[in-house]
């Protein structure tokens, strides 16, 4: 039995020349449980304006996500977009939602986390809280790596072997992208923990070093709004310059499957 893309064409869909897992949270909950039960290491994605950007942009990225075993969409501006490409999405997934309604199907399951990334401390405080919302859950460990940690071979080493001897099933990794899904993509089959996540700042928000937008904000697209009021001076230009780009990659990708008639 092959991944859900092999398995479930009818819920893919080409999005700008990504391939996106067109689920319900539900459907990636039971689709994870399969990969847990299978064991064979995976990459589970979500994908934004800035991830689709570096996607289209960057070959590595592009081969990253077109072996991950899950693209979900983790944006409103990606729903807009697909809607407008008459592929409506059927659920934006946000990466800490789906985050903890998967350790509240690991409490139910018995299934193993580990968390990896975000500053010191702020992993194992992210553990108690989960440990203390979803009862049953166990965290098996947390590890904060230092500055660098991906140059140096030795810490490399250790934090692959600490993952492998951990005994998870899922790995939810917090380092900001792309660096992220690179370690998971190079490493997995190194640790062979079954399901690894890409999960961006959600460790952070569990462990309260970040504050998330409100939830009116994220169910209106303004997250972003929320992100950078927080960060203005790194976040400005990303989202109201470089995010931009989409717009063009955008219209290029309608045209040319208007053309194909596909549209």
């Amino acid at each position: 039995m092959g991944n859900l893309r092999e398995i479930d064409n009818e819920k893919v869909i080409n999005f700008l020349g990504i391939r996106l897992n067109n689920m319900t949270s539900t459907e990636i909950l039971d689709h994870v449980d399969f990969c847990v039960e299978r064991k064979t290491p995976c990459q589970i994605v979500g994908i934004n304006v800035d991830q689709a950007l570096r996607v289209i942009e960057d070959t590595y990225s592009k081969e990253i996500f077109d072996n991950a075993e899950l693209v979900f969409t983790d944006g409103k501006p990606i729903i807009w977009m697909a809607e407008w490409l008459k592929r409506p999405i059927v659920e934006k997934v946000s990466g800490p939602d789906l985050m903890l309604m998967l350790c509240e199907r690991a409490a139910e399951k018995k299934y193993k986390i580990f968390l990896l990334g975000a500053g010191e401390g702020v992993a194992a405080k992210a553990a108690e809280k989960l440990e203390a919302d979803y009862p049953g859950l166990e965290c098996v460990g947390t590890y904060s790596p230092p500055f660098g940690f991906e140059k140096d071979e030795v810490e490399m080493q250790k934090i692959i072997e600490m993952l492998k001897n951990s005994g998870a099933d899922q790995l939810f990794v917090g380092m900001g992208s792309p660096k992220q899904d690179i370690f998971i993509y190079e490493n997995m089959e190194k640790y062979q923990i079954p399901v690894s996540y890409s999960m961006g700042a959600a460790i952070d928000f569990l462990g309260g070093s970040v504050q998330r937008a409100p939830k009116w904000m994220s169910d209106h697209g303004l997250e972003w709004l929320h992100r950078m009021l927080q960060n203005p001076k790194r976040l400005v230009k990303r989202y109201l310059v470089d995010d931009m780009k989409i717009f063009r990659y955008y219209s290029k990708f309608k045209k040319q499957e208007k053309k194909a008639g596909r549209i």
